[in-house]
C-alpha cells in the first residue's frame, strides 16, 4: 500500500535547481533510505514534501490526499511529521510538555494529550527525564526527544532528518532498534542519513541523489557498490569508471 508518493517534484532557488524532478513512493511499514553527498539536495526534499517551502513543479499524496501547496501544520493534521538535522526543542519547558505540544496537534483534551505524551516519552527512552527542562538534555537525548515530538502527533509518514549524526556507535544502535520499533507500528519512514551502518541495517531501499537529481536506487547491498553512488561520494578516482 502505497503511503507517501512523490511525482516530479523540482524546487530551484535562482539559477540551482536544488531538486530536479525526484520521484519516490514509501509504502506503510518501509524504511526508504534518502542519501546522498552534502549539498545534494536531501534536507531541501524534506522542506518541499512537509510544506516548509514550495515546490516549483510536481505533485505530492499522501494516501488519498494531495498534500502539494498546504502549509505544514496541514500535512502534519494528515499524518506527516518529519525531525530537523539541527534538533529543535523547546528549551524553557519540560522534556514531557515538549511532546504534549505534539500530541496537542490533533488531540484537544489536554488529559489524552498528557497521557500519549508520556507514552512516548517512555517509548524512546526519555521517561525518567520527564520533568526535566529540555535545555539539560545532552545531544543524544535531545535526538531522542525530537524524534518523541514528531511521534506525539502521530504520523503514518515520518521523515527523519540525520536522527544519527553526531552519536557514539552504541547510541547509533540503540536508535536504529527504536526507529525499527517505530517501523513495525505501521509508520511508513523516510530517512536521510549519512551514518551508512544506520542506513543498510535499516532501509528496504535506498534512493541516492546528487545535484537534486536521482542516480540510483535499489536495495543498500547494490546501492553501496553502483560506480556512480562511489563517484559522486568519493570522487572519479575512486569509482574507476564514470557513470
Amino acid at each position: 500500500m502505497t503511503l507517501l508518493k512523490a511525482t516530479n517534484i523540482r524546487k530551484q532557488f535562482g539559477g540551482l535547481t536544488a531538486v530536479n524532478d525526484l520521484s519516490f513512493q514509501l509504502a506503510k511499514n518501509e524504511i526508504l533510505g534518502l542519501i546522498g553527498p552534502n549539498g545534494a539536495g536531501k534536507t531541501t526534499v524534506f522542506n518541499c514534501l512537509t510544506g516548509l517551502l514550495p515546490m516549483d513543479a510536481g505533485q505530492v499524496h499522501l494516501e488519498n490526499n494531495t498534500i502539494t501547496g498546504l502549509r505544514p501544520h496541514q500535512i502534519c493534521r494528515l499524518g506527516m511529521a518529519r525531525t530537523f538535522q539541527i534538533v529543535r526543542p523547546f528549551l524553557n519547558i519540560s522534556v514531557l510538555d515538549n511532546a504534549i505540544v505534539g500530541a496537542l496537534m490533533w488531540e484537544k483534551k489536554p488529559a489524552i494529550a498528557r497521557q500519549l505524551a508520556q507514552e512516548i516519552i517512555d517509548f524512546v527512552g526519555l521517561g525518567p527525564y520527564s520533568n526535566e527542562l529540555a535545555e539539560s538534555l545532552p545531544l543524544p537525548l535531545r535526538k531522542r526527544l525530537e524524534l518523541a515530538k514528531a511521534m506525539a502527533t502521530k504520523p503514518k509518514a515520518l521523515l527523519l532528518d540525520e536522527v544519527m549524526a553526531g552519536l557514539t556507535p552504541t547510541e547509533v544502535d540503540e536508535l536504529i532498534r527504536l526507529i525499527d520499533e517505530v517501523r513495525h507500528q505501521g509508520v511508513g519512514v523516510l530517512l536521510i542519513e549519512h551514518v551508512m551502518r544506520g542506513v543498510m541495517a535499516l532501509s528496504d531501499r535506498v534512493i541516492v541523489i546528487n545535484n537534486g537529481t536521482e542516480i540510483a536506487q535499489g536495495n543498500p547491498e547494490d546501492i553501496v557498490n553502483e560506480v556512480c553512488v562511489i563517484e559522486a561520494y568519493l570522487g572519479k578516482e575512486y569509482a574507476g569508471a564514470v557513470c
